[in-house]
């Protein structure tokens, strides 16, 4: 899906072109975002920026901004996904065929947690409604678009190896995975995983070699960072031990062969 195995993960109101093309060394995909796209969504959003003094992307037009952002990467050294939220299917649909025509990864977002989007059943509140997320990831797919979703652990009633093999059935590619503090649960969603071609990318504290490993070591495709992902140092770093594990990996382990990489 992309090399290095280091993915840039969207920091609201700040992951844009620009901060994608300070780490293009350092990662093989960057998702910028998110971005909410309808209007219970971006509601929800400019709540927050309102009452919690928050920094979201809210431009007049979503759907603008996201390939306007997108263009500004074509020829970069990396590839370009979008984090969305939708509380709604049609705009997934529209977001997926402006990624398809980039090249760039559409990435549903099942993770964030903040009440205002849930309340708009956006974020973790997809997260724990399986058939509504399966609708999301077929309408993108269906458009074209290579599909991640974004989850996070420790939500209560949702198992992520199930969410897993739900999402891989949908057509989604890559599964984003957000471990809090439940770091083994990547190997658990790496076990469903292998069920299908998902591709499964570990995410949540990622700083250094050892975290790198981690991660790696449950079976995981490929790491992201998060906040530290305009720090050059980390991203060094990360890249450097990344690079180490996948280099050092007999081919005939590694689940993501030459035709899932760019």
């Amino acid at each position: 899906m992309f090399e290095p195995r280091v993915a840039l993960a969207s920091l609201s109101g700040e992951a844009d072109a620009a901060w994608a093309l300070n780490a293009a060394n350092y990662a093989g995909i960057a998702f910028l975002g998110g971005i909410a796209l309808d209007g219970e969504s971006r509601a929800a959003a400019a709540a927050m920026v309102a009452d919690r003094d928050r920094t979201e992307f809210l431009p007049d037009d979503p759907f603008a901004f996201l390939d306007r952002e997108l263009s500004k990467l074509d020829g970069a050294p990396l590839r370009a996904g979008f984090n969305v939220r939708s509380a709604t299917v049609d705009p997934i649909r529209r977001a997926a065929r402006i990624c398809a025509d980039r090249d760039a990864v559409l990435e549903i977002n099942a993770h964030c947690r903040q009440a205002e989007l849930c309340a708009a059943g956006c974020g973790e509140a997809l997260l724990r409604d399986a058939d509504r997320l399966c609708q999301y990831v077929s309408a993108a797919a269906d458009a074209g678009a290579t599909v991640s979703v974004k989850v996070r652990a420790e939500v209560p009633g949702v198992s992520l190896p199930a969410t897993a093999r739900a999402v891989a059935g949908a057509g989604a590619a890559a599964i984003h995975v957000d471990a809090m503090d439940s770091e083994a649960v990547v190997a658990d969603v790496v076990d469903a995983a292998s069920e299908t071609d998902l591709f499964v990318i570990a995410n949540n504290g990622v700083r250094d070699r050892a975290t790198v490993r981690e991660y790696l070591d449950h079976g995981a495709d490929a790491v992201s960072v998060g906040r530290p992902s305009d720090d050059r140092a980390v991203l060094r770093r990360v890249r450097a031990a990344a690079d180490e594990w996948f280099d050092g990996r007999p081919e005939a382990e590694t689940r993501a062969g030459s035709e899932a990489t760019r």
